[in-house]
């Protein structure tokens, strides 16, 4: 299988307090793991545990203070600038709270054309075309278009965020977190159409949750982290089915039904 994320020995300490006192956090502890051309990675663990941190830390929004971080074959935390900026097409991010990841000014249409402006692709008509393309992929009515982000529910304005990060048909999306703020009803409903999206896309995916439930249905492979070390990783049914780590299994045994 391709490998499409590689991330080795990757460390991340945060310098915390004022001038004078100073403290040093460590999120991310030595971890390595690999993501292949369309497989799903789970990073699960409780709050504090430093998923989002190194789900951040593979498509470059955040660089390792140790460690390599590749995405097909380039290692991202070298590229600054332009250079990054350009590569973040291959790579993008869905962020847990699409109210604030979302500008209320912007129209529906201006949202889904705005990652194709600011990279410099298309024309407006074909700009346009591609919009309509994404409201239908992701189930959203070309009628809305219009339509600012508080004049659409939760789950919708999730589907937005979906929809913006496929715009510019990236081969890596990290989702972090992106059902839990959404009403139970809601959540099975925006997972299956990011596991079909994913499927049919061919997606290389990072799965961040706390949810184990979540994490099982979306994950082919799963990485559990505990005070940003890894307890276990491997085959998300294996792990699911049997876990040698004993943290592990209190995630489990604390997971609702999904």
């Amino acid at each position: 299988m391709e490998t499409v994320l590689d991330l080795q020995s990757v460390t991340k300490d945060f310098v915390l307090g004022g001038v004078f006192k100073k403290a040093h956090r460590r999120a991310v502890d030595n971890v390595s793991l690999t993501v292949g051309r369309n497989e799903v990675h789970g990073l699960v663990g409780e709050s504090g545990s430093g998923k989002s941190t190194l789900g951040r830390i593979a498509i470059g929004l955040i660089r390792p203070t140790k460690g390599s971080v590749n995405v097909l074959g380039t290692d991202i935390s070298t590229l600054k600038g332009k250079e990054l900026r350009e590569y973040r097409r291959k790579m993008q991010m869905i962020f847990q709270d699409s109210s604030n990841s979302l500008n209320p000014r912007m129209t529906l249409q201006d949202l889904l054309e705005e990652p194709l402006k600011v990279q410099g692709l298309y024309d407006q008509a074909e700009r346009t075309r591609r919009a309509k393309a994404l409201a239908d992929e992701v189930e959203l009515s070309q009628k809305w278009m219009r339509r600012l982000p508080h004049e659409f529910s939760g789950g919708q304005r999730q589907r937005i965020s979906i929809a913006r990060a496929l715009a510019l048909e990236p081969e890596l999306i990290v989702a972090d977190e992106p059902v839990s703020a959404l009403d139970v009803s809601v959540q099975a409903t925006v997972l299956n159409l990011l596991k079909s999206i994913q499927e049919e896309r061919h997606l290389s995916m990072v799965f961040v949750s706390h949810d184990m439930a979540v994490v099982e249905f979306m994950s082919d492979r799963v990485t559990v982290l505990l005070d940003g070390r890894v307890v276990e990783s491997g085959n998300a049914k294996e792990i699911f089915a049997s876990p040698s780590s004993a943290y592990t299994r209190t995630l489990l045994a604390a997971a609702p039904s999904l």
